[in-house]
């Protein structure tokens, strides 16, 4: 079988290797000059290949459509993602939140492996433009009859179209028995990904979702946040509120930027986010989240007796980052020639609720051109879980960021590529 996979990235390469060792006649077309750039910059640049749970625990971290994924997550699990990447001679280990990572740190070394595996299949450097759609010839329907209860309801139609292959961007043709469209979706457009996918899903009648960013930095219009500007937090817990009640909770890392917040617990809360035009959104960040508020005040106790003769902002100097003192200063409201002696009770107490619960107002989400990736996409209503066959065409094919699929942050999201990648080229 000709097998053509529009997209050489994370699913189109993984995809290619499948079907190579299916048997078939593999062509990938990439119109970047070098196929995976995407991979080269997830995990900051180490890439979180997967997360090593099982496929149940899985896909309570998948955000949408998890069902869409029983199937093919169930087929080819992390564990078996886990075993290819070690086959094609990439050793692995696991960090914090089973969250898989190449022991070089390297994500250079997962873009080498998945070229591996694909090494048989001709890689052109073209895009695709155009389905090469041919129509099937829908059988005649019959007058319709009374509704009657206790017949079945009539069949939805079968699909419209048979895909023979692509136009590329260069004109030329390539036919084929099986296209994979596994172009990703619009976040990192400078790697790649560039909505391609998505014309050609509407070509063959696809509905789309609204390609929005998930896994992106928040803007805020807090100056709070400008005035720590590459300000990393370690060991913090940030907990996202909308509407006034919390949606979201983890500990770990989080950075202050110039246009607000961003960090992994950012990208983590970024995906909990609904219409922001109907919600008001909150981010509270808990400072010292090892200590309750009571130890946190004998702390802050203990700190300003030893540091008595210290004006406000050196009173803090064992609390918090250089950076933050005078912001938190300025927020706590207490004039900075104050001595440590002479803060009273009071407004310890209201230095310990500022550190337990700093303030952090969401205003946007990030652009898509910075997003870790994108939600929305080929609605999965529209596509066979089991094949990631299209219902709308026969021999068109979906795979990876271009369906309406995503999950958090984690190793997640590379998981999901790979998985539907194996099922359309196990079940070819």
């Amino acid at each position: 079988m000709k097998v053509l996979v529009v997209g050489g990235g994370a699913a189109g390469l993984m995809a290619a290797g499948a079907a190579l060792r299916q048997g078939h006649e593999v062509t990938v077309l990439e119109h970047m000059e070098k196929p995976a750039q995407k991979i080269l910059v997830t995990g900051k640049g180490r890439c979180n290949v997967t997360n090593d749970c099982t496929a149940e625990e899985f896909l309570h971290h998948v955000r949408t459509n998890p069902r869409f994924l029983f199937s093919s997550l169930g087929a080819f699990p992390p564990a078996r993602t886990m075993e290819l990447f070690e086959s094609l001679g990439v050793e692995l280990k696991v960090e914090r939140g089973r969250r898989v990572f190449p022991v070089s740190d390297k994500a250079e070394e997962i873009r080498q492996a998945l070229l591996r595996y694909a090494d048989r299949a001709d890689i052109v450097h073209d895009g695709a433009k155009k389905l090469l759609l041919e129509p099937l010839a829908q059988p005649e329907e019959a007058p319709a009859a009374p509704e009657d209860p206790r017949r079945p309801k009539k069949k939805k139609p079968g699909p419209a179209y048979r895909c023979v292959g692509v136009r590329g961007t260069s004109g030329r043709e390539y036919k084929a028995d099986a296209v994979l469209v596994a172009t990703g979706g619009l976040s990192y457009p400078t790697t790649g990904s560039t909505g391609d996918g998505y014309k050609l899903a509407r070509q063959a009648g696809h509905t789309l979702v609204e390609p929005v960013p998930s896994l992106v930095s928040l803007v805020s219009h807090d100056a709070d946040c400008k005035k720590m500007m590459g300000l990393a937090l370690k060991n913090v817990t940030l907990t996202l509120h909308e509407d006034g009640k919390a949606i979201f909770e983890e500990q770990g890392e989080m950075l202050f930027t110039h246009f607000g917040i961003s960090g992994p617990l950012t990208l983590s809360a970024s995906s909990h986010l609904g219409d922001m035009k109907k919600h008001k959104y909150e981010a509270f960040i808990d400072l010292k989240p090892a200590l309750s508020e009571e130890q946190l005040y004998d702390r802050i106790t203990r700190d300003f007796a030893l540091l008595a003769n210290h004006a406000a902002q050196g009173a803090l100097v064992k609390l918090l980052p250089s950076s933050m003192q005078p912001v938190m200063v300025a927020r706590w409201g207490i004039d900075p020639a104050t001595r440590a002696n002479q803060i009273t009770r009071e407004q310890k107490r209201e230095l310990v609720q500022l550190m337990k619960h700093w303030r952090v107002s969401i205003d946007a989400r990030g652009d898509l051109a910075h997003a870790v990736i994108t939600s929305g996409g080929v609605s999965v209503r529209e596509v066979d879980p089991k094949t990631m066959q299209s219902k709308k065409a026969l021999g068109l094919y979906f795979a990876g960021e271009v369906l309406d699929v995503d999950a958090y942050t984690g190793g997640y999201n590379l998981q999901l590529a790979f998985c539907t990648a194996q099922s359309f080229a196990n079940n070819l």
